[in-house]
């Protein structure tokens, strides 16, 4: 069976709904991991300390998914904080024994964002489209070689009634489902 890896960014998922769900509903899922990081790193990550566990854990799966909600257009501080670590340490320190290891593993993003859709475009009340705002993540998967997918977006996400909210994550579960069907366990070769 392969593995797809869900590093899961939110301060505090015991606050989430839409989160929560989502990740709730993808654990269900044969063959995927969960990391809360926050819960694993509430004090932050750091790129000695913590950055060979969260290396091995990445060439340990066959597909990766960073999930978080979107703030202030960005990403969460941790999720920044965990690419200094990990990816610095990974490309820049140890290339040849594990960024080159991660190169073609497939990236999935899944955000939530709290307002409408029609808010992310130009002209709306966010000013840019949801892909513009993660262009950062876009560009650090091409420069590390991972293997970019549509991302999962979902708007609204602290204003959803439970029944939509229970239809987001279902529809969560499903995009993933298809995800993992439509690509190949990632290929390692020993360093």
């Amino acid at each position: 069976m392969t593995k797809t890896l869900i590093l899961l960014f939110h301060r505090d998922l015991s606050q989430s709904k839409a989160n929560a769900a989502l990740s709730a509903a993808a654990a269900g899922l044969p063959g995927v991991e969960i990391v809360d990081m926050q819960a694993l790193y509430p004090d932050g990550i750091d790129i000695f300390r913590d950055g060979e566990r969260e290396a091995a854990r990445l060439l340990g799966a066959d597909r990766i998914v960073l999930q978080f909600p979107i703030q202030w257009y960005s990403t969460p501080a941790l999720l920044k904080e965990w690419q200094d670590a990990v990816l610095t340490r990974m490309f820049y320190l140890a290339y040849e024994a594990e960024g080159r290891r991660l190169e073609g593993t497939p990236l999935m993003i899944a955000a939530t964002a709290g307002n409408v859709s029609d808010a992310y475009r130009p002209g709306g009340r966010n000013m840019f489209a949801m892909i513009d705002l993660l262009a950062p993540l876009r560009a650090t998967a091409h420069r590390c070689g991972l293997s970019w997918s549509d991302p999962f977006i979902l708007y609204e996400a602290d204003k959803l009634p439970k029944e939509a909210l229970e239809a987001a994550a279902a529809d969560y579960a499903a995009m993933l489902e298809g995800w993992i069907a439509a690509t190949p366990a990632a290929s390692r070769e020993a360093a």
